[in-house]
């Protein structure tokens, strides 16, 4: 139970190895959250050790932080390294916070470089500066070579842990250096051969090493010219080769092919996951926000999302000054502005359609900048049929509620939204990409409030020149 006064009693870190499962205790169906706010630390530690390391890294980063903290000062030692490496960064920071001296010394040399690396670029520099100076002499050399690479790319987020072999070695010498240096490495799998200058001649896969009798040489297995990448170039980039090279480890080279280390398939897949939220985010008219979600604050979540809505808010009323100068033309033609929502609401459509769908060509490689032509007609030929199809659809929308000549209207001017929709959709993401913007930014919000402007001018043009108003 928490003291009755003061602050809440914090428990201390359990050092002994994973216990077996424990008997459910009364209460057991409870979330870690509830048993830690109720102070129920024994039932908490029961929970911690019973369930899956993904399982408590999502129940903590879930929790405040104050309670995440005392939840992780109940995990075994031997857990709370595999736990802590996949929390997120403010939770993170939190318990590192609590830390102090040998342990903290301890903790922080344990982690993986590469891991340790991206954490340090998103804590404040107080806590990053307590981190460098607990590291020992080796893991700080190899923690601040990592951040001397740009953020994002490929350097930030590489091993420089691997173990390396030469082409003259025999299989019998390369398996016994696995042995001897791999427990120091992050991954095994996938084994980089290099020359007398460290220059990346080749990989071998671990398999091959051990299905291979010994007497063979190294120079027998390597697979020459391995896809691979600089380390200055985007880690997000890195990751889509190794999806498309089907590749589980990617070496990372310096501008003069020297080795540097490898991009990891678990690191890829970071990579890919933050690439893929903060897209959607931005395709939403939104900022991410930092955390798991059920942990930030409402106020964060309205920050997000603010500014962007404001911005929207302000280039929207550009269709009020629209149909501001066409007020006459609805004033003697009133059922025009029957179809006003429907015009608007179906460009929107099509335009955030043609944009998700080009945003993600622009993601995975299936398109490039240089293929504006091309796309430029395969989204009118789509808008003109899509336009073709629903402006039938909306004559007769329009002869049931008003009569022919606004129904031709509403059919003609829909037909031309349609097209300007696909097209501003479908090209906005090639120019942003052209110009060095993200293209998730001119997306779905963006191109909606811009198909509407010019969707409002197109109907009240083509009213003016059928109807002559």
């Amino acid at each position: 139970m928490s003291a009755p006064t003061g602050e809440p009693t914090m428990p201390q870190p359990v050092t002994h190895a994973t216990p077996p499962p424990a008997p459910h205790r009364a209460g057991g169906s409870a979330s870690l959250r509830t048993l830690v706010e109720n102070g129920d630390f024994a039932a908490a530690q029961d929970w911690l050790v019973t369930h899956q390391v993904w399982e408590v890294v999502d129940a903590i980063d879930r929790m405040g932080a104050v309670d995440a903290v005392a939840a992780f000062r109940l995990l075994p030692s031997d857990r709370a390294f595999d736990v802590f490496e996949d929390l997120e960064p403010s939770r993170q920071q939190a318990v590192l916070e609590v830390m102090r001296g040998a342990e903290f010394s301890a903790f922080v040399d344990s982690l993986d470089p590469d891991d340790r690396a991206r954490m340090l670029g998103e804590l404040p520099a107080k806590v990053a500066r307590r981190v460098l100076e607990g590291l020992s002499p080796s893991e700080r050399t190899m923690t601040a070579t990592l951040l001397g690479y740009p953020e994002d790319s490929a350097g930030r987020y590489m091993t420089p842990q691997v173990v390396v072999l030469h082409e003259r070695l025999t299989v019998a010498a390369a398996l016994a250096r696995v042995r001897e240096r791999g427990a120091d490495a992050e991954t095994v799998y996938t084994l980089p051969v290099v020359d007398a200058e460290r220059r990346l001649t080749g990989v071998v896969e671990l398999r091959e090493l051990l299905l291979t009798d010994d007497a063979a040489t190294v120079a027998d297995l390597v697979v020459t010219h391995p896809p691979r990448v600089r380390a200055t170039e985007p880690a997000e980039a890195a990751a889509r080769l190794m999806a498309d090279s089907n590749v589980r480890d990617l070496p990372v080279v310096d501008a003069e092919d020297r080795l540097l280390g490898l991009l990891t398939f678990d690191d890829a897949d970071e990579v890919i996951e933050e690439a893929e939220t903060e897209d959607a985010a931005r395709q939403g008219g939104a900022r991410r926000w930092e955390g798991h979600y059920m942990a930030v604050s409402v106020l964060q979540l309205a920050g997000t999302r603010a500014v962007w809505l404001v911005l929207l808010l302000a280039v929207s009323l550009l269709t009020v000054t629209v149909a501001y100068g066409f007020e006459e033309a609805l004033e003697e033609v009133a059922a025009l502005a029957l179809f006003i929502p429907l015009l608007i609401g179906t460009g929107g459509k099509v335009g955030t359609q043609a944009s998700s769908a080009c945003v993600r060509a622009l993601a995975i490689g299936e398109v490039r900048p240089s293929d504006i032509a091309r796309v430029t007609l395969r989204e009118a030929g789509t808008g003109l049929l899509l336009g073709t199809g629903l402006g039938v659809l909306a004559i007769g929308a329009g002869l049931f509620f008003a009569g022919l000549d606004v129904a031709i209207v509403v059919g003609v001017s829909l037909l031309l939204i349609c097209l300007l929709g696909a097209l501003v959709g479908g090209i906005s993401p090639l120019v942003a990409r052209r110009l060095g913007i993200d293209p998730a930014l001119v997306s779905a919000p963006v191109v909606t409030t811009v198909v509407d402007v010019l969707g409002l001018l197109i109907y009240f043009v083509v009213a003016s020149l059928l109807l002559g108003i």
